[in-house]
């Protein structure tokens, strides 16, 4: 991986590769959550291998923490997931490098934003308006795309039709 100056990674990866897409705990419970929604169809998309789907230990920690105790009916579609979706796991950041992204974002979310930058992601989906999708800054300083799952759709679909 390059880095550029500021420390951020620099994504060498080709276009014409399936994305790379990070989930965070917000969009993965949304997604279990209704079968009908946009998250959801991120997940349909990660089982046909359209694209690559990126979670770190965080998310999935969240996500079963979450869903123990707000969604228990979710849990064996949550355990289906897990086993049948193709996921590859980003790796947990140095503290050094959760450090440099709480100069981004919220303390709570740096590790989020770090595991997706140093996995060379595509797109980060989120639903976490305040921290991430209503601060421009938090894209344009780390060097993602980020956006709502509703967003990732538009943008996959305009990859697919260019």
């Amino acid at each position: 991986m390059a880095w550029k100056s500021n420390g951020r990674p620099t994504s060498k990866r080709s276009t014409a590769l399936k994305p790379k897409v990070f989930l965070d705990t917000s969009a993965l419970l949304s997604a279990l959550a209704s079968p009908s929604g946009a998250s959801n169809m991120i997940l349909a998309l990660a089982e046909a291998q359209l694209i690559t789907l990126v979670v770190s230990e965080q998310v999935l920690v969240e996500a079963e923490r979450n869903l123990q105790e707000k969604l228990p009916r979710a849990i064996p579609e949550y355990r289906r997931f897990l086993t049948t979706c193709p996921l590859e796991k980003a790796s947990i950041p140095s503290t050094a490098d959760v450090a440099m992204a709480r100069e981004i974002i919220h303390a709570k979310d740096a590790p989020i934003l770090r595991a997706a930058m140093n996995a060379q992601v595509d797109y980060l989906v989120t639903l976490n308006r305040k921290h991430f999708l209503d601060d421009p800054e938090v894209a344009r300083t780390s060097g993602l795309r980020i956006g709502a799952p509703g967003d990732f759709l538009a943008w996959f679909r305009e990859r697919l039709e260019s």
